[in-house]
């Protein structure tokens, strides 16, 4: 391991102390009989994709979180359950575990990321201040940790006071782990003089960072498959007494990936349960779902697998509780079963509130500031299936800032498009005073601003693969705006043109909807070998969503955050206006009548 990897000094010394204290714990004698319990039970409690969540706050609102489902959201929420379950079993074993996702997703998260990064001012980060007070006892990396690059992960590992586990992220030159790739927990069973049970936990990342986190991670990390990282190391984990094992996986169930066949699977935890044998439990994230029990069977010893999935933003806590017995000196899993607990059940943890108060203060602060006024209200409600202003505001943005940056150079002579995605139903510009939470709300990514030369052939083909968000709806059926698409395609994986003038006929099947497809302004078709310089986000360009031809060598690449570039573009104009942006350019339609 190196200080490049991002593994801190105290877990390097984890790794060799696990070493070194090995043959003692597999080689450890039984205990007398007369101090054994005939049996013991274990509860692992499990969180995942908390996404910078502490406070149950919606920083986009200004407000208290709240859903159509009367979700809460934050880690406060959860450590007021896990407090709960923990003195419910007072003197009984207890684990807490993270599946990764941690660091990102919340305007919380991006302050002490950009505006003051936890690296340069010494600060703790939030998530860091929150889940120490929960007393966590593994964490592990989820592919979100490593957006804002790997000197910022390796702060945040090191401000954690238990271990960070991530053992499919290898360093790239040396082919060996970068961080610990796991843990075997002592939990005592009784009072003094009863046996330990010694539980193996297993971390593994998402091999998505590869493609996701490219600018970070080239050439100095790479991600093996899952699959593979669980066979080679639960057989290690069991020779080095673990008596049971769990893995922490930051990858979802459905077996399958939202990139091509280059990379290992995204969402392999089925596969791994059924594929390698000595696997008593799964904790995993990564797809936002609410899982709360589903055995898998292995194939190799027909032992039924539990797995279990905590939603997402701390709304859900997994609870897995386990029977054991002891035979021959072994403690054996008699029984299992998992639950998600509902958060909106119970307050905020004064403790964990407390931990972060300062931070969330300074945040609320930052985001009310005003950058611009709006002419009207401006929705993104609608930006799914209709041209919308504030959707172009985006790709006006973009495109400007492309075009300034290439001028005067080889690319200067060429059109600029412009690619977005409609990120949120919910935002709003309202007319007035557009705070910095207001274009937080409608671009909630992270993402950087690239670009890229495409040929006319290869917009149109992009368009058509876009265009799968839509369901096939027939001239003359019911177009209902709620279902329009189809469920297995996130709205982030549809995009949306500017500087091009298109029709998508949704009657029409997958792959034959782009009937119109002509240079802006014109009735003149896009030819197949014209050339375009195309603004898109990191995300996108790096192969996310799996989209075709995008995959290039940028033209442009200056590292500016999308999100910083609007709120920067809003203060200098001070007015958001669409007679500045908004120029209609596509629309739906059945067999060449607009559908809306």
């Amino acid at each position: 391991m190196t200080s490049s990897s991002g593994a801190s000094r105290r877990q390097v010394l984890a790794v060799a102390a696990a070493a070194a204290t090995a043959p003692l714990l597999a080689g450890a004698p039984a205990e007398a009989k007369p101090k054994q319990p005939k049996t013991c039970d274990l509860t692992i409690l499990g969180t995942s994709d908390t996404h910078g969540n502490v406070y149950n706050w919606d920083y986009y609102k200004d407000a208290e979180f709240d859903d159509s489902k009367h979700n809460d959201v934050g880690v406060a929420k959860l450590a007021t359950l896990v407090n709960q379950i923990r003195a419910e079993r007072r003197g009984r074993a207890t684990l807490v575990l993270d599946a990764g996702d941690t660091i990102q997703g919340t305007p919380l998260a991006t302050y002490y990321a950009k505006q003051e990064p936890i690296t340069s001012t010494g600060e703790t980060h939030p998530m860091a201040r929150a889940m120490n007070v929960l007393k966590y006892d593994a964490v592990t990396l989820g592919n979100h940790e490593f957006n804002y690059g790997l000197p910022l992960l390796a702060t945040w590992i090191e401000q954690l006071g238990f271990p960070a586990l991530a053992a499919n992220a290898l360093n790239a030159r040396t082919g060996k782990p970068a961080f610990l790739p796991y843990v075997i927990k002592e939990v005592r069973l009784g009072g003094h003089g009863a046996p330990k049970l010694r539980v193996g936990i297993l971390g593994l990342t998402n091999p998505g960072v590869a493609i996701w986190d490219k600018g970070n991670v080239e050439g100095r990390l790479v991600f093996a498959d899952m699959v593979a990282t669980a066979a080679k190391w639960v057989p290690e984990m069991r020779r080095r007494g673990a008596d049971l094992v769990v893995i922490s996986a930051h990858g979802g169930d459905s077996g399958t990936s939202s990139y091509g066949p280059e990379l290992p699977n995204e969402n392999p935890t089925a596969l791994i349960a059924e594929q390698v044998p000595g696997i008593d439990a799964i904790l995993f994230g990564h797809a936002h779902n609410e899982v709360p029990e589903k055995f898998v069977t292995n194939l190799t010893t027909g032992k039924a697998v539990l797995t279990s999935e905590p939603s997402k933003w701390g709304q859900r806590l997994t609870r897995m509780d386990f029977t054991l017995t002891r035979e021959k000196g072994c403690w054996k899993v008699v029984d299992s079963s998992a639950t998600t607990l509902n958060t909106n059940t119970v307050v905020e943890d004064p403790a964990v509130l407390a931990a972060v108060r300062g931070q969330h203060a300074k945040t609320v602060e930052y985001v009310n500031r005003v950058v611009a006024q709006s002419s009207v209200e401006l929705s993104a409600a609608e930006s799914r299936y209709k041209d919308t202003p504030i959707l172009d505001f985006i790709n006006h943005v973009q495109t400007e800032v492309v075009t300034e940056a290439l001028a005067g150079g080889e690319y200067a002579g060429l059109p600029v498009l412009s690619i977005a995605a409609p990120f949120s139903r919910t935002a709003v510009f309202p007319q007035g005073d557009v705070r910095i939470r207001d274009v937080a709300g409608l671009y909630v990514y992270d993402n950087t601003l690239e670009a890229v030369v495409l040929t006319g052939a290869e917009v149109r083909t992009y368009l058509e693969y876009s265009a799968k968000y839509f369901k096939t709806l027939p001239a003359g059926t019911t177009v209902d705006v709620e279902n329009i698409s189809d469920p297995g395609v996130p709205d982030y994986n549809y995009d949306v043109f500017s500087g091009v003038d298109y029709d998508i006929d949704i009657a029409r099947p997958v792959g034959q909807r782009i009937t119109r497809l002509v240079l802006a302004g014109t009735d003149t078709p896009v030819a197949a070998d014209a050339r375009f310089v195309v603004a898109v986000n990191n995300y996108r360009r790096s192969g996310g969503g799996n989209f075709p031809g995008i995959v290039k060598t940028q033209v442009y690449n200056a590292q500016q955050e999308i999100r910083q570039l609007l709120i920067d573009w809003a203060q200098a104009k001070g007015v958001i206006d669409p007679a500045d942006f908004f120029v209609p350019n596509w629309k739906l339609v059945r067999e060449g009548v607009p559908v809306f």
